[in-house]
């Protein structure tokens, strides 16, 4: 069979992504990616460490993302990514773009956060109070609200799951539910943190039911890696990725308390 009429495969473009060692949720980047642009993963050394603030130090070290950048070097990615949120909120503002300066020294090319990419898809939404959910301990979750907090974004409501290990198990209808706590008072959007969490399906869903943009950590990476190549993620009915799904009612001031959410919900902060 003659298939010389195919002239080749188009010119490969690529994003190189380092996410930590537990990261399980590679096909849900993927789905965020244009046909013409290719992910190039790779992963931080494994420690015996369970999800914590301590973790999140050991596995946004410079040398670390530095070391993991190179290894990329060979396929010229034209942005790296450091996807992981709580890796790149750990040391405030400051630290996330130390942390770029570091990815940047070392390969020559843009790079991006995934926490930097949430506070640029704050700043273009327009976001002044943000709802988050977290599958986080109190204790990183909290480093997480005071991070929005230096931004200058107002945390109206946070629900976390409190998990340590295997958040790529959580269920969406598990996701859904702690959103539906988090937003117990007025925002202009919501935020779902790690990523870690499956979120891909869930997001227009919830823009539907909670009439707000819905964040993820998956989300905002791609959209502000591929932001850097000049091109545009996917992602129908997504307020962030697609205009026409902007707009719609704020929530009320306050809603009802929902059963039990005493023992899920922190209060705002």
């Amino acid at each position: 069979m003659d298939i010389s009429f195919l002239g080749g495969p188009r010119p490969q473009r690529g994003v190189g992504v380092i996410a930590p060692f537990d990261f399980a949720l590679d096909r849900e980047l993927w789905r965020w990616v244009p046909d013409e642009v290719s992910l190039h993963l790779t992963r931080t050394p494994y420690v015996p460490v369970e999800v914590s603030l301590d973790l999140a130090r050991l596995v946004s070290e410079h040398e670390t993302l530095s070391d993991g950048v190179r290894t990329l070097t060979a396929i010229s990615p034209e942005v790296v990514a450091y996807a992981c949120t709580s890796g790149s909120f750990v040391a405030g503002i400051a630290g996330e773009r130390a942390m770029c300066a570091a990815m940047t020294h070392a390969g020559a090319v843009p790079a991006v956060t995934t926490s930097g990419a949430l506070l640029e898809a704050l700043s273009e939404l327009g976001v002044r109070r943000v709802a988050l959910v977290t599958p986080y301990t109190v204790s990183v979750t909290r480093a997480l609200e005071a991070y929005v907090a230096e931004a200058g974004v107002l945390v109206t409501g946070c629900a976390y799951m409190g998990l340590t290990r295997h958040i790529w198990k959580v269920p969406y209808r598990d996701v859904a539910d702690m959103a539906r706590r988090a937003v117990r008072r007025a925002a202009d959007a919501l935020f779902i943190s790690c990523t870690n969490l499956p979120t891909y399906d869930v997001i227009p869903q919830l823009e539907a039911e909670l009439r707000m943009p819905v964040l993820s950590a998956n989300q905002v990476t791609m959209w502000a890696a591929l932001r850097r190549m000049g091109t545009r993620a996917v992602g129908p009915y997504q307020a962030l990725i697609d205009p026409a799904a902007r707009g719609g009612s704020a929530l009320p001031d306050v809603l009802p308390n929902l059963p039990g959410e005493e023992q899920q919900q922190e209060g705002p902060t």
